[in-house]
């Protein structure tokens, strides 16, 4: 099972890797060996959080996700996105662009640095969306119930996360403003640059994020009929198939993904200059850090394992609301990207050890009837 969901990764990285020394010798190979594991640490809560919504799509709109996705997340976020910024930035047409990022890499690296308040206020708009959107949903499972229970009444006042992401925007906004104006800096100006981009991302995630529940929405009804329709057929002995998006709903929820992993790919992309700025090797490392990414949300799904680990998507969305801060911050000041990475890993780790805890505690409580468990972490972890 390992193999046969990875197997698309290994060719991967050995056609990579191969393409490297050939490229740049083994410098090349060191190069993209790094920028591999560095996709992969700070993308390992994307596969989560993608596991989560992709379980609910159907085998062929998996399959799309691991094809025509891979081709997006690899070629359009790793290989194009880095080109069309200094296109835009620069206003400079594509050709011009590419050209730049193959003869002249420094001053390519430095378009791609000026343009990154407008790139992290655009992705941590989106993500922190995300995060507060689930921390303030009431949800039946609690990892955190100290902190998730009074969030999730607050959650009952409506636009409340929208209110919130909008003040975090304007106070990014304006201390970027200050700050600059301080200094006697020339980019004042693009305080309000981050702001239309900081808007940018919010309304991307309301509109793509609104179009998936809407269709999800319209699903539901069906799905408890189907549910209905499978218990009965259980109780007579037969089996049927889980209802799984498809069609409209999953479409929508697929394109959710993609923009989903483009916001998660942009912290990559701007840490991978602190390791090389050759495009050729960027696209390489990063690329294979997608396909590992990409494989093992297919074997988190298929292994079943948000439904063994049930915290494991709390701790997901939490490192989500850490890299959408971190992002913010680092539209003013520079944090290292292995604190990035770390805090992610850190979370996931913490939710999946949460989720041992628990689960050991209700076979505990099995063995022992009548001794009755919280189904929360601040009980059993």
């Amino acid at each position: 099972m390992l193999l046969k969901t990875f197997r698309w990764s290994f060719v991967a990285t050995a056609l990579g890797l191969a393409v490297g020394v050939l490229y740049g010798g083994w410098t090349a190979f060191g190069v993209i060996a790094i920028l591999t594991v560095l996709e992969i640490s700070l993308s390992f809560d994307n596969a989560v959080v993608n596991a989560g919504i992709l379980k609910k799509m159907s085998p062929f709109w998996q399959t799309i996700f691991l094809t025509v996705g891979v081709l997006i997340a690899v070629f359009g976020m790793r290989l194009l996105f880095p080109v069309a910024i200094v296109a835009i930035t620069a206003k400079k047409n594509p050709y011009d662009a590419v050209n730049l990022a193959l003869t002249d890499k420094d001053q390519y690296q430095q378009l791609v640095t000026d343009a990154h308040p407008a790139i992290a206020a655009f992705g941590g708009m989106f993500l922190l969306m995300i995060f507060l959107d689930f921390i303030f949903e009431d949800r039946d499972i609690k990892w955190l119930g100290w902190l998730e229970r009074p969030l999730a009444k607050l959650g009952k006042v409506d636009m409340l996360a929208v209110c919130i992401a909008l003040i975090v925007l304007l106070i990014t906004a304006f201390t970027f403003a200050t700050h600059a104006h301080q200094h006697g800096g020339g980019h004042a100006d693009k305080a309000q640059t981050v702001l239309i981009s900081g808007i940018a991302g919010l309304i991307t995630y309301m509109v793509v994020g609104g179009l998936s529940g809407f269709f999800e929405d319209r699903l539901e009804a069906e799905e408890e009929r189907e549910q209905e329709e499978q218990e009965a057929a259980e109780r007579s002995g037969r089996k049927r198939a889980p209802v799984v998006l498809a069609g409209q709903a999953a479409f929508f929820m697929f394109l959710y993904l993609e923009v989903l992993d483009a916001s998660f790919s942009f912290d990559g992309v701007i840490g991978a200059f602190a390791i090389t700025n050759d495009i050729v090797l960027m696209a390489l490392g990063l690329g294979i850090g997608a396909m590992y990414v990409r494989s093992l949300t297919v074997y988190l799904v298929r292994q079943g394992t948000l439904d063994d680990y049930v915290y494991l998507e709390h701790g997901a969305h939490y490192a989500i609301g850490a890299l959408a801060v971190i992002l913010m911050v680092t539209i003013q000041y520079q944090i290292n990207e292995v604190i990035t990475g770390l805090v992610g890993v850190v979370l996931i780790g913490w939710s999946f050890w949460s989720s041992v805890r628990r689960n050991a505690a209700l076979a505990a409580a099995e063995a022992e009837p009548g001794e009755p468990v919280e189904a929360d972490s601040a009980k059993v972890g």
